[in-house]
């Protein structure tokens, strides 16, 4: 690992700002590149367009993942991959709950693109405005970090013995109540708008109703994996790029892998494992355990890598 360090010393480094302005850059691109060359007309996903916008974003993120390390130094690198694994891999619940939230509201395949960019779009925000305040309680409040260790602990126990709800109707919840009593509502496509207006009234359609929806839901699950990433580094830059090169690829992983989601039989167990050892670490120092960043990366990387194997093992015996 040594020397893997030192290919990546003895070199000028850019100033912080700059690096914030690359990554704007490149989260810029992605999007419009995203928007305006695959997804220009509302129809459905093509699958390879699809696959090879996943590849693109995941690329990208590697990409990142390497002059991060060649600028911040061999650790940070490390770190930004692993918050990186562990949001792409809490994401899978999401894709669960947006498949879930687009058949019960009968969301058309050819406009679920629109709403996923836009919700996308809001996360970006949503998560900056999560990380900006975390980081500043941790600033202030280094005990925080425990309480974060306890709620990720807590977190993934609940996972190993949860089983995930069934679909639930979402014109009952209280979500969809308090959205009536704050808007006129039609329960109709209105092709692939978010608001019409009717008899002088405007109504939001159920497209609108997915993406607060979505949101909210993206919200629920910040809360799981910021405070993750936060025990491996409270480095701002890391935490928020790792967990944005994330969710900016959601939008094609939800398209490729709605379908199949649910045959990663081990993946939830493995996640749970994972947020119980990340929220464990902060002890380690107490125990006289010295845990590099590298090996955060290896075990979050194995465990995923491992749980996937065996739940394409396991359907391919099924099939069988």
């Amino acid at each position: 690992m040594e020397k893997i360090r030192d290919l990546f010393t003895n070199h000028y480094v850019l100033p912080e700002s700059w690096l914030w302005v690359i990554f704007g850059i490149a989260v810029v691109i992605l999007l419009a590149w995203d928007l305006f060359f695959f997804n220009r007309k509302n129809e459905v996903p093509n699958f390879i367009h699809t696959l090879v916008l996943c590849i693109v974003y995941i690329l990208a993120a590697c990409v990142f993942g390497v002059f991060v390390m060649y600028e911040e130094g061999f650790d940070k690198g490390m770190l930004f991959f692993t918050g990186f694994l562990v949001e792409k891999s809490l994401s899978l619940d999401n894709i669960f709950i947006i498949s879930v939230v687009f058949t019960s509201l009968g969301i058309p395949r050819m406009y679920q693109h629109r709403v996923l960019f836009w919700g996308i779009l809001g996360a970006i925000v949503m998560r900056a405005v999560l990380i900006g305040v975390g980081g500043a309680l941790i600033s202030n409040f280094h005990w925080v970090l425990y309480l974060f260790s306890a709620f990720l602990v807590y977190t993934g126990v609940k996972m190993l013995v949860t089983k995930h709800d069934e679909e639930g109707k979402f014109e009952d919840s209280r979500l969809y109540n308090f959205m009536r009593k704050i808007f006129h509502v039609t329960h109709e496509i209105r092709g692939e708008h978010f608001f019409v207006k009717e008899n002088g009234k405007h109504y939001i359609t159920p497209l609108f109703f997915a993406l607060v929806t979505i949101e909210t839901m993206d919200v629920i699950f910040a809360l799981d994996s910021i405070p993750a990433i936060f025990l491996l580094t409270q480095d701002i830059f890391i935490v928020y790029t790792s967990n944005i090169f994330a969710i900016l690829g959601l939008r094609a992983l939800y398209f490729l892998l709605e379908a199949a989601v649910h045959k990663f039989t081990y993946l939830k167990p493995a996640l749970s494992i994972i947020l119980i050892f990340i929220g464990l670490k902060i002890f380690a120092p107490h125990l006289g355990i010295e845990l590099q960043a590298w090996h955060s990366l290896s075990v979050t990387f194995g465990l995923l890598f491992a749980a996937i194997v065996m739940s394409l093992l396991k359907s391919d015996k099924k099939i069988a």
